[in-house]
């Protein structure tokens, strides 16, 4: 039903689909309409792992970026992920980068976006964290953080330490964004020079809160196993593996409509090789830290492929466009099958 009903969605513009859904979603986080939606599913009983001392009743969540301004998660969880990774969140609210700014590529099934951290800022990210945690049934609620466009990179830190203690007492866990290609200059802070004394800052500010790293997939192997070192000697809880790629080879899309998208972040299946190599690379470096695996997971078998290479949890973002609301209970269904 979903593939019939996606060919209709992909003549529409991108962004606007993805609002009418996430406005879906958040209807179907409403209290009684979440337990219809639930309609008595769980996710098979084995899959229930604990991480970073969280129990998390499925290692497979939600990627940031989806529901950046935490306000489906409640529905999102209805739908199966056992944890949701909101963001990413800046201190004051922004617009992001101008329209259009999200493209899909479904010869690939990928995406490429440019979004820029749009935002309502950490003021009302903490206001709905707040309600969230009063829900039973909510799943585990990561929160991605990151800085304004407009802070210069030497004042980077003192972003990134204010949304944390702002948004520490209420997320279960953080993960540091610095490997974002549609913020200028941000992945310059994913050096380990600069990366040391920003982390250093927001684990103070975080106290119990788990504190994670995401990396990106177009960084040289050598600084990827820098910063996995760092981590494994670090206070970190881990590292979150890995961002979009601004590479285009391979793609299958003709490069003449690539072109005329322009800049941005691919997601989905272009990205599956690399960071699955990442997560290889990464794995024995940071020792018995945790490591999510997310880029180019599509199915059951693809979550199982990067639990069996030593992901402690696994995400996906593009999957959720492609196949559909029920991801995650598909997702579920496949692995136990």
């Amino acid at each position: 039903m979903y593939p019939a009903l996606f060919a209709l969605l992909r003549r529409l513009d991108p962004e606007w689909t993805h609002e009418a859904g996430m406005a879906v979603i958040r209807a179907a986080g409403l209290p009684g309409v979440r337990r219809l939606v639930a309609g008595g599913w769980s996710p098979s009983a084995r899959s229930a792992t604990t991480v970073m001392g969280l129990r998390f009743r499925t290692p497979f969540g939600l990627a940031a970026g989806f529901d950046k301004n935490a306000v489906a998660v409640a529905g999102l969880g209805a739908l199966g992920f056992g944890h949701v990774e909101v963001g990413t969140v800046t201190p004051k609210a922004q617009p992001g980068n101008p329209a259009p700014r999200l493209f899909r590529l479904p010869e690939d099934k990928g995406l490429i976006n440019r979004m820029g951290f749009n935002n309502d800022g950490v003021d009302q990210m903490a206001s709905r964290l707040r309600s969230i945690r009063t829900l039973a049934d909510r799943p585990i609620v990561g929160v991605n953080i990151g800085k304004n466009r407009v802070t210069p990179a030497e004042e980077a830190t003192a972003d990134y330490a204010y949304v944390a203690r702002e948004i520490a007492p209420l997320a279960d866990y953080l993960v540091v964004n610095v490997s974002s290609p549609n913020t200028p200059g941000l992945r310059a802070l994913g050096d380990v020079r600069q990366l040391e004394p920003l982390v250093e800052a927001v684990i103070a500010e975080a106290g119990s809160t788990p504190v994670l790293v995401k990396v990106s997939p177009d960084a040289a192997d050598e600084e990827l196993r820098e910063v996995a070192e760092f981590v494994a000697s670090s206070d970190l809880a881990g590292l979150v593996a890995t961002n979009t790629t601004v590479r285009r080879e391979g793609l299958l899309t003709p490069a003449e409509t690539v072109k005329r998208m322009g800049e941005g972040g691919v997601s989905g299946s272009p990205l599956a090789s690399r960071s699955l190599e990442v997560l290889g690379m990464v794995r024995g470096a940071v020792g018995d830290k945790c490591v999510i695996s997310v880029g180019g997971v599509m199915t059951g078998s693809d979550v199982q492929a990067r639990l069996d290479a030593g992901a402690d949890l696994v995400q996906a973002y593009t999957a959720f466009v492609y196949r559909g609301p029920f991801l995650a209970r598909h997702i579920d269904r496949e692995m136990a099958a």
